[in-house]
């Protein structure tokens, strides 16, 4: 009875990819103005569909079957689970390289989603995803030219390296000059974004939904919504470099204070289509290259502060956030200005580079945020749970929320100590346990968040990680900068909603017993700081 029931669920799926190929096939045929595009779907999308089908089947079957009669809770369950895990994970990585465009992009988030999803999938996508992406061919950028410009790219510049520097899910990017002389990169969409993405989109959505309809407990349906969202945005260049644009004109207009230490590529918009991307090209380094960094004479802890505090005044005070920011999209030089720090070392400028993703969080939700952050950092259990139900955790699952946005237990998020937010070596494991043990919750909630705040969660994991990078592990720095940016965003939008002097004067005393708690911390940082380098 079990194997039969096992074959059901794959016939399942088998029966349903073949109907939903030969109906992508048939509507790509219908609705395609060019005929050379829909002979291309017509011989592509079903044999992806079909790969996607069987891949989804295997991973459900080897689940069913290897978990079939083992205890829940036992050891050999959970190492047999760990294995499951590890096999399935290698699957969708080859699916995903071998399909390309929408899901590298999947792969992407999947490794973005850190003790979200099982922690053998996060490591098997994070390794892979982000330096390993499939490249176009010469003849496909020069494709992509004659459709955008009308000439081929030894026609357009005056030098064009047809090897890219970089490739990623989306696109791949080349070194040029100009006519003018001028060094760029040119961002050129890989050529089968156009050809398959409506077809990919819809795949990705019936994989996802057969999963969860196998599994109850397996609802990432959050995220085919994302994708369905984001990635027009993504797929056209002209509104990647608007968000450039808008980017650095907040931090001139908002936060003047580290606009010179912020940076975006100049785009040259005579060179700039919905398709190809022309732009400035910049001389730095990732973000993550620690080496690097002491070599050009910057500290790498400097470029922690300056990394958390730029997102820190994108997330509570512009309202639009980039929220892209893995290492290959950061890069650092010193500062052209020359400018050096207290002890002789360069400052840092940071690069932002791929502005196709952003987030724009409306005036509630950028304060209920500000203020949740707030409360994380001086461990206010009532305002913790005031903000984290009303950004939409509810009452029953603010505890996990809080949790999740601060990668620590609740013991922990609350605990008075001046580190509490700060993970330990030992909290690893730790949380992927919690993350086993509290599965279905999980998913509960990522389905009741709003897609801006899962966005907010992605960016976070992306900035830890790059932080972590830098330092070696979390740092206390960190939290004190989220915390000040986030104290002042608070008042800042108090005082836009009221006009009363008695109010105003109540927000300015509120302020200035944060700034005071936020000054004695950062004195106990710097004694503890002066103890170690004493010892």
């Amino acid at each position: 009875m079990a194997t039969r029931s096992l074959w059901r669920s794959r016939a399942k799926l088998a029966v349903v990819a073949t109907t939903l190929c030969t109906g992508a096939a048939a509507a790509a045929v219908a609705t395609s103005d060019d005929p050379a595009s829909a002979a291309k779907l017509c011989t592509t999308v079903p044999v992806r569909l079909l790969r996607d089908a069987t891949t989804a089947a295997s991973v459900v079957f080897d689940y069913q079957y290897s978990l079939w009669g083992l205890p829940e809770g036992s050891k050999e369950r959970a190492k047999i689970k760990h294995e499951v895990h590890l096999r399935s994970a290698r699957k969708l990585q080859e699916l995903c390289f071998i399909n390309g465009g929408i899901y590298i992009k999947l792969g992407q988030h999947i490794g973005q989603l850190e003790y979200l999803v099982p922690q053998e999938y996060v490591i098997t996508m994070r390794e892979s995803m982000l330096n390993k992406c499939p490249v176009s061919s010469y003849d496909q950028v020069c494709e992509v030219f004659k459709k955008e410009l009308g000439e081929t790219p030894d026609k357009v510049f005056d030098e064009f390296d047809r090897e890219p520097i970089a490739s990623a899910s989306l696109a791949q990017v080349h070194v040029a000059r100009t006519h003018d002389g001028q060094k760029v990169a040119v961002k050129v969409q890989h050529t089968h974004m156009t050809d398959t993405a409506a077809a990919d989109q819809a795949t990705v959505e019936f994989l996802i939904n057969t999963l969860h309809w196998l599994f109850p407990s397996f609802d990432y349906r959050w995220l085919v919504a994302e994708i369905r969202e984001s990635l027009p945005k993504e797929l056209d260049f002209l509104i990647e470099a608007k968000n450039s644009v808008k980017c650095l004109e907040n931090f001139r207009k908002m936060s003047p204070h580290i606009a010179d230490y912020v940076y975006a590529p100049e785009v040259v918009w005579s060179l700039t289509t919905s398709k190809l991307l022309t732009m400035e090209f910049m001389d730095g380094v990732q973000v993550n290259d620690v080496n690097s960094i002491r070599r050009l004479g910057m500290q790498p802890g400097e470029v922690s502060k300056l990394v958390s505090q730029t997102f820190a005044e994108m997330m509570f005070k512009h309202g639009f956030v980039h929220c892209d920011p893995h290492a290959a999209n950061l890069l650092v030089r010193p500062l052209p200005y020359g400018k050096r720090s207290i002890f002789g070392k360069k400052k840092p400028q940071l690069i932002l580079l791929d502005h196709g993703l952003y987030k724009e969080l409306d005036f509630s939700t950028r304060f209920s945020y500000a203020s949740l952050w707030r409360a994380l950092v001086f461990s206010d259990a009532n305002g913790i749970k005031e903000h984290s139900v009303k950004l939409g955790a509810g009452e029953d699952l603010y505890v996990l929320f809080a949790g999740i946005v601060t990668m620590r237990p609740w013991n922990r998020v609350i605990d008075p100590a001046m580190d509490h937010l700060v993970i330990k070596d030992t909290d690893s494991s730790e949380l992927q346990m919690y993350a086993s043990q509290y599965f279905p919750q999980i998913s509960e909630l990522l389905r009741r968040l709003p897609r801006v705040i899962l966005l907010m969660l992605k960016t976070n994991d992306c900035l830890r990680a790059v932080n972590n990078s830098l330092l070696q592990g979390s740092s206390m720095e960190t939290f004190l900068i989220i915390g000040k940016v986030s104290s002042e965003a608070v008042v800042e939008a108090k005082m836009m909603q009221t006009k009363s002097l008695f109010s105003r004067i109540n927000i300015w005393l509120e302020e200035f017993l944060f700034e005071a708690r936020l000054l004695a911390l950062q004195i106990a940082l710097w004694l503890l700081q002066v103890r170690k380098a004493l010892t």
